[in-house]
C-alpha cells in the first residue's frame, strides 16, 4: 500500500493523518466543507502528489466500509414503515431521474463523438452519486428541509438498487457476451434473492434478542462489538450473494430502527463511521489521476463541467415536474449533479468485457473523481447564488403555532422518573427516555414514550437521542456522580434546552447550581414534604392551614438556598463554612427549647467546646 518499509508505511499513515487534521479544520473554516479538505489532503499524499501512497485503490477498498456504516446509520433513521411511505420517490422520483440523468449524458457523449455503447457505459457511470458526498453535504448544511432530504435519501438507494443490474447490463453489452449474460443470469439472481431474504429473516427475528442478551452483559465493548460484527455480516453477506455491501447495511439499519438499542448502536458505530468515510475521501483524493487530467485537461475539464450542466439541469426538471419548488429543485440539482464510487465499478467491468477501452476507463474514472472534487465548490457557488437572490426578494415571516407540547429527553427511568412522567402523560407531551437498564427500558414501553437503550453520560449517545433538539432535558437517575458526568459532559452542549436535574442532597443541590444549573429538585423535599403536612391534618388541621405552613416551609428553604449560594455565613444557623456542608436548621423559631429525655440525648446536645 505505501512506497517504503515498514517503518515509512507508520510514518506515512502519520503524514496522511496528519494532512487530514490541518486541511480539513482550515477548509471549514474557509466555507469550502470537511469533503474537500479531504479530498486535497488524499491528493497531496497520493501517487500524483508527495507518492506517499501508490495504490488508491486498496485504501478505497477498506475505506469502503465507512460508507456501509453510513448507510447502516441512515437504516437506523429510516423505520420501514417511514421506508414504506417513500416508495412513491423511490420508485417514482427515483428512477426517473435516473433515466432522465442516463438518457441526456449519454445523448451528450453521442454528440460528441464517443461510440453509443462507451457513451452510455460512462452516463451510467455518472448518473450513479456518490452517496458519501452527497450525504456529507447535506449533514453540513442547515438549510436541506427533511422532505428534501428524504427525496435525496429516495434518490440514493434507488441507484444503490440499480447497481447490480446495470453491472448485468454492461456484461450483456459485452461482444458476445448476451448469450453468456443471458443464460447465467438466474444464477447469480437467486443468490441475491436468497441473501436478501437471509438477512431479512435474521433482521426480524434475531438481531433484537441478540443485543438483549449483549446488554444484560453490562459490558459496554460486547455491544460495540456486536455493533460492528452485525453491520459488516449483513455487508458480507450482501457481497456474497452479489448485491451491494452499503445495501446490506442499510436493511440491517432499517431492521433494527424500532430496537430499544438504536441509539446506543448509533452511538458505537459513528466513531468508526467517521473515521472510515473520512478515509474513503482521502481515498478518493488519492485516485485522481492528475497525468491523465494534464494530458487531457481540456477535454476532461469541459466534459466535466458539461456532465455536471447536462445532469443538473435533468435533475432540476424531473424535481419541477414532481411539483418540487425552484429552491428545492435547484438545491437537489447542484448537491446531487456528481458521479460516484460506483462508476469505478461499473467501468471496470465495462473494460474487461471490451465494452470501453483502457484509456477511455482512465479518461472517464478521471472526470468522475474530478467531479467528486469539485462538487462541493459547486454546491456552494449555487447556494450563495440562490441567497442572493433570496436577499433581493422580500423576507417572508411566519407566526410560529402556540400550545405545542414541546420535547422532552428523560435520563433515567427508575422510581423517580416514572414519577415525573405521570404529568408529562396526561399532557401528552413528546417524551424520549434513555435508560442502560433493560427492565426501565421494558416498563417505560408501557407509556408509550420514545425508548432507547444508551448510557447518558455519552456525548454521542445523547446527540443520537436527539438532545440538540430537546425543549426539556431531565436528568432522572440516582446517582449523584452519574448526574455530574452527564452534566460536565452534555450541560453546555445542548445550552438551547432548559435542564431539570434531580439532586441528591442540599450539597449536590449548590454543586449543580455552581455548573450552571437553573432548575434542580431534591429527591426526598417535596415527599418529605408532603409527608409533613399529612401528618398535620391527621392531628386535625385543617387542609388550609396545612397548605398555608408547606407554602412557608417551601418558601423559606428557598430563600435559605439562595442565601447560601450568594455566600452567607450560616455557621450559627446550621452550616459548617469550613466543609460547606449544609447542617439542618428549622425555617420557623421553635418556641420551645429541646429536651434531652436521656443521658445518651443529653451527652450528643451538649455544645462543642
Amino acid at each position: 500500500m505505501v512506497a517504503g518499509g515498514t517503518d515509512n508505511q507508520l510514518v506515512h499513515a502519520v503524514a496522511l493523518l496528519g494532512a487530514a487534521v490541518v486541511l480539513v479544520p482550515l477548509f471549514r473554516r474557509l466555507g469550502l466543507g470537511s469533503v474537500l479538505g479531504y479530498l486535497t489532503a488524499g491528493l497531496l499524499v497520493g501517487p500524483f502528489g508527495f507518492g506517499w501512497f501508490t495504490d488508491p485503490e486498496a485504501i478505497l477498498h477498506l475505506a469502503e466500509l465507512g460508507v456501509v456504516m453510513f448507510l447502516f446509520v441512515v437504516g437506523l433513521e429510516m423505520q420501514p414503515s417511514r421506508l414504506w411511505s417513500l416508495r412513491q420517490y423511490i420508485l417514482g422520483l427515483g428512477l426517473l431521474q435516473t433515466i432522465v440523468s442516463a438518457a441526456a449524458l449519454t445523448a451528450l457523449g453521442w454528440f460528441t463523438g464517443l461510440p453509443l455503447a462507451v457513451a452510455f457505459v460512462g452516463a451510467l457511470g455518472f448518473t450513479l452519486t456518490s452517496t458519501a458526498i452527497v450525504m456529507q453535504l447535506v449533514a453540513e448544511r442547515r438549510d436541506v428541509t427533511p422532505i428534501a432530504g428524504q427525496k435525496i435519501i429516495s434518490v440514493l438507494l434507488l441507484e444503490d438498487l440499480l447497481l447490480v443490474p446495470l453491472l448485468a447490463l454492461v456484461a450483456w453489452m459485452a461482444p458476445d457476451g448476451g448469450h453468456a449474460a443471458t443464460s447465467g443470469a438466474w444464477m447469480p439472481a437467486l443468490k441475491g434473492v436468497a441473501a436478501l431474504v437471509a438477512l431479512l429473516v435474521a433482521g426480524r427475528w434475531l438481531l433484537d434478542p441478540l443485543f438483549r442478551i449483549l446488554a444484560q452483559s453490562k459490558v459496554r465493548e460486547v455491544l460495540t462489538a456486536g455493533a460492528l460484527l452485525v453491520v459488516l455480516g449483513a455487508a458480507v453477506l450482501m457481497q456474497l450473494g452479489g448485491l451491494s455491501m452499503a445495501m446490506g447495511a442499510f436493511i440491517a439499519g432499517v431492521m433494527l430502527s424500532q430496537s430499544s438499542f438504536r441509539h446506543q448502536l448509533e452511538a458505537d458505530v459513528e466513531p468508526f463511521r467517521g473515521l472510515l468515510l473520512g478515509l474513503f475521501f482521502l481515498g478518493v483524493g488519492m485516485a485522481l489521476d492528475v497525468a491523465t487530467v494534464k494530458a487531457h485537461w481540456q477535454y476532461i475539464l469541459i466534459g466535466v463541467l458539461g456532465m455536471m450542466l447536462v445532469k443538473g439541469i435533468g435533475i432540476y426538471l424531473v424535481a419541477r415536474l414532481t411539483r418540487s419548488d425552484h429552491d428545492e429543485a435547484l438545491q437537489r440539482a447542484s448537491l446531487m449533479a456528481l458521479g460516484g464510487e460506483f462508476a469505478f465499478v461499473l467501468f471496470a467491468a465495462a473494460t474487461a468485457g471490451n465494452v470501453m477501452t483502457a484509456a477511455q476507463n482512465a479518461t472517464f474514472t478521471a472526470a468522475v473523481v474530478l467531479s467528486m472534487a469539485i462538487a462541493p465548490l459547486v454546491e456552494i457557488a449555487v447556494r450563495k447564488l440562490a441567497r442572493t437572490r433570496a436577499e433581493t426578494s422580500a423576507p417572508l415571516t411566519a407566526d410560529v403555532p402556540e400550545g405545542l407540547s414541546g420535547s422532552v429527553l428523560m435520563i433515567g427511568f427508575g422510581r423517580f422518573g416514572q414519577v415525573v412522567s405521570q404529568p408529562l402523560l396526561a399532557r401528552d407531551v413528546e417524551v424520549t427516555v434513555i435508560d442502560t437498564d433493560i427492565e426501565m427500558i421494558q416498563a417505560a414501553s408501557r407509556f408509550g414514550f420514545r425508548i432507547y437503550y444508551g448510557d447518558g453520560t455519552r456525548l454521542d449517545v445523547l446527540e443520537a437521542a436527539g438532545a440538540a433538539r430537546a425543549q426539556v432535558i431531565a436528568v432522572c437517575v440516582d446517582d449523584r456522580a452519574t448526574v455530574d458526568r452527564i452534566l460536565d459532559v452534555a450541560l453546555h452542549e445542548f445550552s438551547q434546552a432548559r435542564w431539570i436535574v434531580r439532586t441528591y442532597d442540599r450539597e449536590h443541590s449548590r454543586e449543580v447550581v455552581g455548573k450552571g444549573v437553573n432548575f434542580h429538585v431534591r429527591e426526598t423535599f417535596e415527599s418529605a414534604l408532603s409527608f409533613g403536612t399529612l401528618t398535620l391534618r391527621k392531628l386535625g388541621v385543617s387542609s388550609r392551614e396545612t397548605k398555608r405552613i408547606a407554602d412557608v416551609v417551601r418558601a423559606g428553604d428557598a430563600k435559605r438556598f439562595e442565601q447560601e449560594i450568594a455566600g452567607v455565613d450560616w455557621a450559627t444557623a446550621g452550616s459548617d463554612v469550613f466543609t460547606r456542608r449544609s447542617q439542618p436548621v428549622p425555617l420557623t423559631p421553635p418556641r420551645h427549647a429541646s429536651q434531652p429525655l436521656n443521658q445518651q440525648a443529653e451527652v450528643a446536645t451538649r455544645p462543642r467546646p
